[in-house]
């Protein structure tokens, strides 16, 4: 009994530190990143590409408080520049992602044009490609561009750059082609994502192909290179760890439930989704839930363990709290994901729900 009280206050003590880091230290520096880049897309001169940036950051405001919070266990001094650098990478994400969906004569050329944007936001000193080589509307004043530099600009202050540019390049590159295929017409996303499957580093793990795809197309592991950078003194075997947690594990749990809570409104509307390739909502709960319980383990693997594990079990929790994940189609797989997670899921749940019905409330007043 004692142990259980002991390993509880622990759980607490950590689960407090990482709200009080965020919400006091990070919260603020992402909310002053955000509306900076909307003045700046508020200036873009052509109109539907000014709206399609406006929309994306209302719609996405919490794709950047996400990612801001890889910042909260960097050394404080260095906080401020991690959270400059994976805002300014998810804002070129999502405006990319946004200008995707538009129609185009090669939709698969477009989306891989524009999030070229991505790798390029990762190469200091390179020179921008044609981001919108394949879209009919290019006149954003360079907002793009900027954003691209934005994250440069960041990235080359960390101390250990140098250590992970490499598989954080590589990881915005399977990102690109991922998000490449997902643009394509609808029937031809499957065949695209199925053989970019292949591509994928599973580095030993039996992966169905949608659940590789998933892996590849995930964000996080280049927020935790980032972060990593601003520690003095990372070793290339630090770097390597981290970039094999992210990837598959952490990032396949993370696109499989974005997918998981995004299926009512995605069946509907014909789009294509990657946990609809289940045979049943049995074998996807075995599914995500085998890959839940890899990548926890992955987590406590890695140096700073607990850290990792809560970004970890913060990011499961966002999607878990959203309402479609307690619907009938994903109510098992939810289950079995927060028994993987353990106790240290039901705090963070409870904070992302009674975030998620302030949110509600704000917005109908």
């Amino acid at each position: 009994m004692a142990c259980i009280v002991v390993h509880r206050l622990r759980l607490a003590c950590a689960f407090t530190d990482f709200a009080l880091r965020y919400w006091l230290t990070v919260f603020p520096l992402v909310r002053r990143e955000t509306r900076r880049w909307a003045r700046r897309a508020g200036a873009i001169p052509d109109p539907v590409l000014r709206r399609i940036a406006l929309e994306t950051q209302r719609g996405e405001r919490g794709n950047y408080e996400g990612a801001g919070a890889f910042a909260s266990f960097v050394p404080l001094r260095r906080r401020a520049t991690v959270v400059r650098a994976v805002v300014a990478f998810q804002l070129a994400f999502d405006f990319a992602d946004s200008l995707g969906e538009q129609p185009a004569a090669d939709r698969v050329a477009n989306g891989r044009a524009l999030h070229e944007s991505l790798h390029a936001a990762l190469s200091p000193g390179g020179l921008h490609a044609r981001y919108y080589l394949h879209h009919d509307r290019d006149d954003d004043g360079g907002y793009l561009a900027a954003l691209v530099d934005g994250c440069r600009r960041a990235v080359v202050l960390l101390p250990s750059w140098d250590v992970v540019a490499g598989p954080a390049r590589a990881l915005a590159g399977l990102l690109s082609e991922f998000q490449a295929g997902n643009h394509a017409d609808g029937p031809q996303i499957a065949t695209h994502l199925a053989t970019f499957a292949r591509w994928v580093p599973k580095r030993g793990a039996t992966l169905r192909w949608w659940e590789a795809a998933a892996a590849g197309g995930s964000s996080l592991g280049v927020f935790a290179l980032i972060a990593a950078g601003a520690r003095p003194h990372l070793t290339a075997h630090e770097a390597a760890a981290i970039d094999g947690a992210y990837l598959p594990w952490i990032g396949a749990l993370h696109i499989l439930l974005d997918s998981l809570v995004d299926w009512p409104r995605d069946v509907p509307e014909g789009h294509h989704s990657l946990v609809a390739h289940y045979a049943s909502r049995s074998e996807m709960a075995s599914g995500m839930g085998a890959i839940a319980d890899a990548a926890v383990r992955a987590a406590r693997r890695l140096p700073r363990a607990r850290h990792h594990e809560l970004l970890l079990v913060a990011m499961a929790g966002l999607y878990l709290a959203r309402p479609a994940a307690s619907l009938p189609h994903a109510r098992e797989t939810t289950a079995r994901i927060l028994s993987v997670l353990g106790e240290l899921a039901w705090p963070v749940l409870l904070v992302h729900r009674a975030r998620e019905r302030i949110t509600l409330v704000t917005n109908r007043n």
